[in-house]
């Protein structure tokens, strides 16, 4: 990427002589105007070409095609030896075997994670080109340090932000708040292509972008990563340190650091008399921010909010008759990157000391093994070791009996033994912190009050029976899985796949898509003793006779997805139904359409149509809620409605969608689109079971009012979070007979982002809360606890020739609550078929 001169003694003068300025390579001043992605991607290589103290990196692409950049900025003398500057810090964490022979702390700046919180892409010009220029007066700082730029994490989300500010902008702006260019129409620029929040998805890595920033991050473990972002336009400049709640496993150096760097910028900002505040609402403790995932790996990782977000504009008037402008937005990101810059540099030597301690020292933890048992889901447990893989932690196998240790499904201490198939994570490994952290069964909260969901064990989330021991247990290496492929048999009478995973799902959307007809039986089958549970999907070439080749093809497609099927020759069955039975289901190929646009949850409909395409391979079809009227419904046999408000949605519209049910169609409603069924005619769905129950609640939370008025002022907040459920883990009673549930056995554990109480139904009532005690990890509060016991969380009820899916939590929250996935392909393709 650098262009060289032969002439040794003209290159720094020809080199700089070239280097352009941000305003005289865009043409216009920043802050005059928003650059656009391309705009920026040339600037970086424009500065890669002309400077010797930079080296750019494209590290992946957006799903949008957009590129994504790291440009190291350091002297030429530590570019020269940057390979072995990295690994030096990776011996120094103890990821790699050796000892450390430079001393060169790593600066990791990332903007722009949020599309719409746009200034500080165009800060990242400004900061560098500072770092670079001839007359600098950085240059010392770049002898002793790596800085590491990631200019725009999020590239889709920002053009979608910019690209509308362009086309609906004044010219000159208009400061008026109420201008339309100050008021994003849904879905705004904030999250990427699949509308997912970028910020929330460091752990979980399930968008490209996350899993390509990961991967590189995870090559390097920087000393300091500052995440840059925005926040209303009425708040001063927030920087560390964090607010409480810490999470306990944070070092006394990464809490007291923070405080240092606050002073250090505080002294730039206090000079040019700017607002801001630290220790407030931003707390570190949820793992999968740009500030505490960065934190569980050695760093000192900070969140930087700034003024502006999607409504700033280029400028706005703010709640005291101040303009806010992006001049001003750009100027404050600025100050603070090189102030973060300049106190590492004046500090590297602790910095690198403590980040080696904090790789060093597993003897705080309070568990020091974690054994996963073998439920014979291979699938699951794949998925999971390649999960661990992308994080860099080690697993591996153990043996054992009358070993002690907390039980996940119970929640309480017992003895168990350790099998062969066992996966077993100990603590003596670098990336101790960051697995105790993500594994752990309960998080110790020192502040109810934060920032994000309290709860999110690995363990629950993939739907696996865990325990947690004191015990350090020793690890034997496992081998890779290899699947070899099958051979097609001469002829098969049917194919049998067993359905436990979202590996099989894929597998029957494959099918599907190829024009193969597939039937799944509802009950457990066996065939020359093998067993087939619910779910299980059957191939027959009695369905498929226009085929050619069946054999053949349906064995690639197998090998395809790495499935190992079973042939049986007749359709008589050893035990359960056999194949001709009405027990085994013909399975239609559904048309599915999914509700988007103003009134639905954009996080919420991202999350479904990522599944949809990424996860599943599935076509659908979206619709606007904007022209719904209009939609021939008779065309869709499945409708998701993903959480939202629907404000839009009047009684003409329910009244369309339910006739469409009522003659045979599916709806699957979610989360808060629930509130459009609830006490209605269209639906059983309600908070209470009949009205003496409703009564008797009534009388309770009209108790509780009396009492919260009688609160302090300071205390409202703590007083409205009895009934409130940040997040948190509820053990799940699950009916493994009901196709909802295929693929399931009798227990599921649940997220809950909500305290919304549904009582049972006059359906099938799939998934339910018997009792608070059901409560497993995170915090709930007090009333909300009560308010739990015998709630729905899946159930389906009949309407007309139709059905209705309820769906309380939403198992695609995020998309890393991997082991509700499979309920949501069954409520799509086996429910009411």
């Amino acid at each position: 990427m650098r262009t060289f001169i032969t002439i040794t003694f003209l290159l720094p003068i020809i080199l700089f002589a070239q280097l352009k300025s941000p305003a005289e390579f865009l043409g216009y001043e920043l802050g005059d105007k928003f650059s656009r992605h391309h705009q920026v991607v040339d600037y970086y290589r424009h500065i890669s070409e002309k400077s010797e103290k930079v080296t750019l990196q494209q590290y992946g692409k957006t799903y949008e095609g957009r590129p994504l950049l790291l440009a190291f900025v350091s002297s030429k003398e530590n570019l020269a030896n940057l390979e072995s500057i990295r690994t030096d810090n990776l011996k120094r964490a103890g990821i790699i075997e050796g000892e450390a022979e430079s001393n060169v702390p790593i600066v990791w700046l990332s903007y722009n994670v949020h599309g719409n919180e746009s200034s500080s892409t165009e800060a990242s010009m400004a900061t560098i080109y500072e770092l670079i220029k001839e007359d600098t007066d950085k240059g010392g700082w770049l002898e002793k340090a790596i800085v590491v730029i990631d200019p725009c994490i999020n590239p889709d989300g920002r053009d979608r932000y910019v690209n509308f500010f362009w086309q609906n902008a004044s010219q000159p702006y208009n400061p008026d708040p109420n201008a339309l260019e100050h008021n994003e129409p849904w879905p705004g620029g904030r999250a990427n292509h699949y509308l997912f929040d970028l910020n929330r998805d460091w752990a979980w890595q399930t968008q490209v972008e996350s899993q390509s920033r990961i991967k590189v991050y995870n090559q390097w473990l920087p000393q300091i990563h500052v995440d840059f972002h925005e926040q209303g336009i009425n708040s001063p400049y927030y920087f560390a340190p964090a607010a409480q709640p810490y999470h306990e496993l944070l070092t006394t150096f990464q809490r007291d650091f923070q405080t240092e760097i606050g002073r250090n910028h505080a002294k730039y900002f206090d000079a040019n008399d700017w607002f801001y505040f630290t220790k407030q609402f931003f707390d570190l403790l949820y793992p999968s921010y740009g500030d505490t995932y960065p934190s569980y790996n050695g760093s000192i990782g900070m969140t930087y909010e700034q003024a502006g977000h999607g409504r700033a504009g280029l400028g706005i008037i703010k709640q005291e008759g101040d303009s806010l402008t992006l001049k001003d937005r750009i100027a404050h990101h600025y100050t603070t990157g090189l102030s973060t810059i300049e106190i590492t540099v004046n500090n590297a030597d602790r910095l690198l000391s403590q980040f080696g301690k904090f790789f060093g020292d597993n003897s705080s933890l309070k568990y020091k093994t974690f054994v996963l048992k073998y439920d014979g889901n291979t699938d699951k447990f794949n998925s999971l070791k390649k999960w661990l893989d992308n994080q860099g932690i080690r697993y591996g196998s153990a043996s054992g009996r009358g070993v002690k240790g907390y039980d996940y499904k119970s929640g309480r201490d017992a003895s168990f033994s350790i099998n062969a198939n066992d996966l077993v994570i100990n603590m003596n490994q670098p990336k101790a912190t960051l697995a105790h952290i993500l594994l752990e069964p309960q998080t110790k909260l020192v502040d109810s009050v934060t920032y994000d969901i309290t709860a999110w064990g690995v363990p629950y989330a993939y739907g696996i029976q865990a325990f947690a021991s004191s015990q350090m247990i020793p690890i034997n290496e496992v081998p890779q899985p290899i699947y070899e492929a099958s051979a097609a048999p001469e002829k098969a009478y049917a194919f049998v796949s067993k359905w436990n995973s979202m590996d099989d799902a894929r597998f029957m959307a494959a099918l599907l898509k190829a024009n193969i007809k597939v039937r799944f039986t509802h009950k457990p089958m066996t065939y020359k003793g093998e067993s087939f549970e619910r779910g299980s999907l059957i191939i027959a070439r009695r369905d498929n006779k226009g085929v050619r080749n069946f054999e053949d093809k349906i064995t690639a497609l197998a090998n395809d997805h790495k499935r190992s099927l079973a042939v049986i020759q007749s359709g008589f069955m050893d035990g359960g139904p056999d194949v001709g039975s009405s027990a085994v289901r013909y399975l239609k190929r559904p048309k599915i359409a999914l509700l988007s646009g103003d009134g639905t949850s954009s996080l919420a409909f991202g999350a479904t149509w990522h599944f949809m395409e990424q996860e599943l391979d599935y076509p659908v079809t979206i619709l606007g809620t904007d022209y719904f009227r209009q939609v021939n419904l008779s065309e869709y046999d499945v409708m998701i409605m993903q959480s939202g408000w629907y404000g839009s949605f009047g009684e003409r519209e329910m009244k369309k969608l339910m006739d469409w049910v009522s003659a045979g169609g599916k709806l699957i409603a979610v989360d808060g689109a629930l509130n459009k069924l609830k006490d209605s005619d269209h639906s059983s769905l309600s908070a209470y079971v009949d009205d003496a129950e409703k009564k008797a609640a009534e009388k309770k939370e009209t108790e509780r009012e009396e009492k919260a008025r009688l609160v302090a002022f300071e205390n409202q907040e703590r007083e409205f979070i009895k009934g409130f459920s940040p997040g948190a883990i509820y053990k799940v009673k699950m009916d493994k007979t009901h196709p909802l549930a295929f693929g399931y056995g009798d227990l599921y554990y649940t997220l809950k982002t909500g305290s919304r109480r549904v009582a049972y139904l006059d359906g099938n009532n799939v998934g339910i809360v018997v009792g608070k005690e059901d409560l497993l990890s995170g915090f709930s509060g007090k009333y909300a606890k009560e308010d739990m016991a015998k709630t729905l969380i899946f159930g389906v009820e009949n309407k007309g020739s139709g059905q209705i899916v309820h769906i309380v939590d939403n198992p695609l929250f995020r998309s890393f609550w991997q082991n509700g996935k499979l309920l949501m392909v069954n409520a799509m393709f086996f429910v009411g078929q």
